[in-house]
């Protein structure tokens, strides 16, 4: 039987090629090169943070400024042909991307033929499109009335009676419409949990962009007690909690991780999201968006309203409650095919135990 977690790692959060990742859960910037050959042991297969990046603000204010004169023509003359590069370039990333296109068709049908070469580059061009939009939904300046949410009103509740929460969202869309929607939902205050050195450093970009912003990061690479308390204060005092449930950390142990199936095959999903609201004693929401025309959706949903993780049955328990996170963004991807952005082989992530799913009520 195997451990009980005791101490949940904090979800990497959000995603890429060439791992730029955005305020909900890590770094911004463009795709970059390869990076640090860290793999997990015994399994020969490179983690994800190990893959390469290139990360800088100087490159991201550029973009920014090249949207503020001419809006989204100048934007993609300046970084289409660098994803172009890159997408020529990364082989690794291409054969994630065809690996995800076909196992999304065979699972929903959604692409409508057998997918090649030209979806994957359409996936990663999917990806450049969401860097504007990020910045523009950290600094306040997306189109806030276009985004269409829905769920919404399970937070406003929840914030409206003073009651605090975890989301658990994936790298999927652009999640900087958390932003979009903490200016959305008046009192709302969200503190995402990243993995990566660099939080305070996007702390003080969205503070240039956005100042008195109802979000902030908060770099974590697993929960000690001391941010358990922290947390619980934030949460008590009506506070949300954004976490991503999507990659297995790399310092997992063997309770950090489950599999559960994912478009038609087994994956790994980390258990921190779930070991930690149970730690809270708070509800579970999920968060997904999609892009939908020119525009985003943004959808909540219920997750549980107090989560349940019985000694000596965690992991199965863990695994329920991930396997219904995973049926959300499965009804998400179904309708929007390129907005998922894990660039890595995510079928073959280390660390996942092949837990299976307990039955469980939602009370």
């Amino acid at each position: 039987m195997s451990r009980p977690l005791s101490k949940p790692s904090a979800g990497p959060a959000t995603g890429r090629p060439g791992e730029a990742r955005g305020p909900v859960g890590g770094r911004s910037g463009v795709p970059g090169g390869e990076g640090a050959a860290t793999t997990a042991a015994g399994t020969g297969q490179r983690h994800w943070s190990a893959i390469g990046e290139e990360t800088f603000a100087g490159g991201m204010w550029l973009m920014y400024a090249l949207f503020r004169i001419g809006g989204r023509l100048p934007f993609r003359l300046v970084l289409y042909p660098v994803v172009l590069w890159y997408w020529a370039a990364n082989r690794a990333a291409r054969e994630a991307s065809l690996e995800y296109l076909r196992r999304l068709q065979a699972a929903t049908g959604a692409l409508g033929h057998e997918p090649g070469r030209r979806d994957t580059l359409r996936h990663f061009l999917s990806f450049a499109e969401t860097i504007l939009d990020k910045m523009l939904a950290v600094g306040g300046r997306y189109r806030l009335h276009t985004i269409r949410f829905v769920g919404r009103e399970l937070i406003e509740q929840m914030v409206r009676a003073r009651q605090g929460g975890l989301v658990v969202t994936a790298h999927m869309g652009c999640l900087e419409m958390c932003q979009a929607s903490a200016d959305a939902t008046p009192g709302l205050k969200l503190t995402v949990l990243v993995h990566t050195v660099h939080a305070e450093r996007f702390n003080r970009m969205l503070d240039r962009l956005s100042p008195g912003r109802g979000i902030s990061l908060m770099q974590v690479t697993e929960i000690s007690p001391a941010t358990a308390v922290l947390l619980s204060e934030r949460v008590a005092r009506g506070e949300f909690v954004a976490i991503a449930g999507d990659r297995v950390p790399l310092a997992a142990g063997r309770a950090s991780a489950v599999a559960v199936p994912f478009l038609g095959h087994e994956a790994p999903f980390p258990t921190g999201a779930y070991m930690l609201a149970a730690l809270l004693k708070c509800p579970l929401f999920s968060m997904g968006c999609i892009r939908q025309g020119d525009t985003h959706e943004v959808v909540f949903e219920r997750l549980a309203e107090r989560v349940v993780l019985p000694r000596g049955d965690r992991l199965s328990a863990s695994a329920a409650y991930a396997a219904e996170f995973v049926r959300g963004i499965e009804r998400l991807l179904a309708r929007a095919p390129y907005e998922w952005f894990n660039f890595f082989s995510f079928w073959n992530q280390p660390g996942a135990l092949a837990a299976r799913p307990a039955s469980k009520s939602h009370d």
